[in-house]
């Protein structure tokens, strides 16, 4: 069954002010020059920067840093950064039309894939951004649709992202935003719309990705100038989400009243051995502040009244042990509770990373992008 709905003294450390001497892996430590593109990139085009004037008409509130005094948890590097498969999109892919591209030069986990359809153009694109529980992955994971993507008329962006084990939240964020900026600066050269860009995430992933949708364009820790192109807009235009964490406070609450019934066992997120209390640098529930600003659905001002929204298009299973699907519809309702165009997929008895969310959804996403990208 397919259900859906509609209608102490600190110091600042990668955009948040916390209480230690140790700056988190990958984050900048000074001023960079603000006015150029990634390694090897062009300068920001003039349809680059019409599309940051249309997607910044009105300009919304300030996004505030969080802080906290408890002494975060540094990463002491990574020793398996995962890699193909695991979620929806496992197998072969075809090769990319640029590979392994910088679109950030502050870690070499700045990279993506892009696959840009033959034809004219210019394309919409489709932001890829791979789970893992923030902490494992690799883009090859959502690359093996990439030919199915380009057949209905759509460019794909696969990105890496500074993982956990690498640098603390905000870091993932920053990057997602950095990737959206560069590839609109570098949108000619690409043969990319730059006012048609949308980004789709699975697990994790949902979470960045919704993070760009909320975030993008706005004012806020979360667009580091250091990582490039500072004056292009990050806003995107639709945003894909399936079985992400989107209120990381609340995840254990909601397990605790509707435990799914094929689950012997689910996850356990305010622990300290939790994804998200690693992903922030110590036990959520210790570092409140923290913890909502890397919710894109919580009480952090991110989905508020009078900020206009990208259309969300979200999903989850009522077999999922290891996210609540009551994330997804929390926050379905929330950003259609501010005036957003927002939907909800709960597919029965799919568990996390489930198949058929690709064999069922694929073509009502793609729909659905089309749609709300004009394409």
């Amino acid at each position: 069954m397919m259900v859906q709905s509609q209608t102490g003294r600190v110091a600042t450390m990668c955009g948040i002010g916390v209480t230690v001497m140790v700056m988190a892996a990958g984050c900048s430590a000074g001023a960079a020059d603000t006015s150029s593109s990634a390694a090897g990139s062009s300068a920001p085009t003039s349809s680059a920067a019409s599309a940051a004037a249309a997607s910044s008409a009105a300009t919304p509130a300030p996004i505030p840093s969080p802080t906290t005094n408890v002494a975060l948890t540094q990463p002491t590097g990574c020793s398996n950064s995962g890699g193909p498969g695991g979620f929806p999109g496992g197998g072969s892919a075809p090769t990319p039309t640029y590979a392994n591209v910088a679109y950030a030069n502050v870690s070499p986990s700045e990279t993506l894939d892009l696959f840009v359809p033959p034809g004219e153009g210019p394309f919409p694109l489709i932001i890829r951004i791979h789970g893992g529980a923030f902490k494992v992955g690799d883009k090859a994971m959502d690359e093996a649709d990439a030919q199915t993507l380009m057949d209905a008329g759509f460019a794909l962006a696969s990105i890496n992202y500074r993982l956990s084990c690498e640098a603390l939240f905000p870091a993932a964020p920053q990057d997602v935003l950095a990737s959206v900026r560069f590839l609109r600066a570098n949108a000619a050269q690409y043969n990319v719309d730059p006012t048609k860009f949308a980004t789709w995430g699975e697990s994790a992933g949902a979470n960045l990705a919704a993070m760009a949708g909320v975030a993008g364009g706005r004012q806020s820790f979360l667009d580091d100038p250091a990582l490039g192109n500072a004056g292009v807009s990050s806003a995107v235009q639709a945003v894909v989400g399936w079985y992400g964490p989107y209120d990381f406070l609340t995840m254990d609450s909601e397990f605790a009243v509707a435990t799914p019934a094929t689950c012997s066992s689910v996850d356990q997120h305010d622990p300290a051995v939790s994804p998200e209390s690693a992903y922030v640098g110590a036990p959520i529930q210790e570092v409140p502040e923290l913890a909502n600003a890397a919710s894109p659905g919580s009480t952090w001002p991110y989905v508020v009244p009078g900020v206009t929204y990208p259309p969300f298009s979200l999903a989850a299973g009522t077999g999922d042990c290891l996210i609540p699907n009551a994330q997804s519809s929390k926050f379905n309702a929330l950003l259609q509770s501010v005036g957003a165009t927002s939907s909800f997929t709960l597919l029965d008895g799919a568990t996390h990373g489930d198949q058929r969310f690709n064999q069922e959804l694929t073509a009502p996403t793609l729909e659905f992008l089309k749609t709300s990208l004009g394409a």
